[in-house]
């Protein structure tokens, strides 16, 4: 009160200041905006830094160099060495899987460590030309681009080197049905004679991979819809006119999981089928994006199999005829003579032929003496061609 009366007119007593430090801060007296601003400008500017600073081509992967010996004992580095080897591994990737680049101008193409081909698993089949669905393994393109019509086709003459020979290919259908009738044909039958399991049977795997191992060539039986379907009924997962694409497709992979090791499919029955562009030419997509070949079995002249394979790239064959549908020795016999009438005009013929015990034994028969009257007995793939 006495500073107050004390003070000049108008004015009041200033309050005195206290010399202690002040700690009644509030948060909105600090300046954060300028302290964030401050913490990123430093970030920038240490980023900015090390991109131009550091020397590290790599981006910071992990890189390993080995020095490779030409005098090694390891195979792989006598091929590999003097090129110079670099082994990286992306971020994504652990170390332990290293992927090697060779450099250098003198690297054969191909394989360069000469190791060869892809090793086939148990079934003698090549993983990479295999894909695992929910189903099973189906074939598929290689990523070297190699078909598995290519790699399971069995090496043979073909018309293109022939010399002028007469060619025959004959089909044996219906197999892996009866284990005992399939052993016997695959034990009686030349190498040459090629066999067609149906999707149905038992222990497949093992019995195609007994026949391949036996020199014949592979296709498997598609079942397709007949006109009188389903009287005529050519089994599960028949293929049907009037379905959904989707679902004929998965129809397709479920039998082409049955077993591995095909150069491409033969319809079993399917006249309806065929017959319908609509319903046939998904089936035949797929046949060429997976690179199989379609063989006709020549029971129906309302197929659209030669349109639709040339359209999609497939290797494509027609069977000549039928060869017993009577079911005897005689009948069978002058059929296969008319297909050495067939070969004789036209330079090639393929026969198609079920798996009953005397028409296997009377192929045989044939078969033993052919050759001999100037005609080859070749794989049914070596007289099938894109675009047929």
């Amino acid at each position: 009160m006495a500073d107050d009366l004390s003070a000049p007119l108008g004015r009041k007593a200033a309050k005195p200041v206290s010399r202690g430090l002040n700690l009644n801060l509030k948060p909105t007296a600090l300046p954060l905006a300028r302290i964030a601003f401050g913490v990123a400008a430093l970030i920038v500017v240490g980023i900015g830094a090390r991109v131009l600073l550091v020397n590290d081509p790599m981006g910071g992967r992990p890189v390993t160099e080995i020095s490779l010996n030409s005098g090694s004992s390891n195979a792989i580095a006598e091929v590999v060495a003097p090129n110079e080897v670099t082994i990286t591994a992306g971020p994504e990737m652990p170390v332990e899987n290293l992927g090697v680049t060779i450099v250098g101008d003198d690297v054969p193409d191909g394989d360069p460590t000469g190791i060869g081909p892809e090793t086939a698993n148990a079934d003698g089949l090549l993983p990479d030309l295999l894909e695992e669905t929910e189903r099973g393994a189906i074939p598929r393109v290689a990523a070297t681009g190699e078909t598995p019509f290519e790699a399971y086709a069995r090496p043979s003459l073909t018309p293109a080197t022939a010399g002028g020979k007469r060619l025959i290919a004959v089909v044996v259908t219906g197999l892996g049905l009866n284990e005992t009738g399939t052993a016997n044909a695959i034990d009686t039958l030349p190498e040459a004679i090629t066999l067609a399991f149906a999707p149905y049977g038992k222990s497949l795997n093992r019995t195609v991979a007994s026949a391949r191992s036996g020199g014949h060539e592979i296709v498997l039986e598609i079942p397709l819809e007949p006109f009188d379907y389903p009287d005529s009924d050519p089994g599960p997962d028949t293929l049907l006119t009037g379905q959904a694409p989707r679902d004929n497709l998965d129809k397709l992979f479920n039998v082409m999981a049955s077993f591995g090791g095909y150069v491409g499919v033969i319809n079993h029955m399917g006249a309806r089928f065929t017959a319908s562009t609509a319903d046939f030419a998904p089936i035949m997509e797929e046949l060429g994006a997976r690179g199989l070949g379609y063989l006709d079995d020549g029971s129906s002249n309302r197929s659209v199999a030669p349109q639709l394979a040339a359209a999609n790239n497939v290797e494509f064959g027609r069977a000549d005829m039928m060869l017993d549908q009577n079911p005897t020795r005689a009948s069978i016999l002058a059929q296969l003579a008319a297909l050495e009438a067939r070969a004789t005009d036209a330079g090639q013929a393929i026969g198609v032929i079920s798996a009953l015990p005397v028409s296997v034994q009377t192929l045989a028969e044939w078969a033993g003496a052919v050759e001999s009257r100037g005609f080859a007995i070749v794989p049914v793939s070596a007289l099938m061609k894109a675009g047929a």
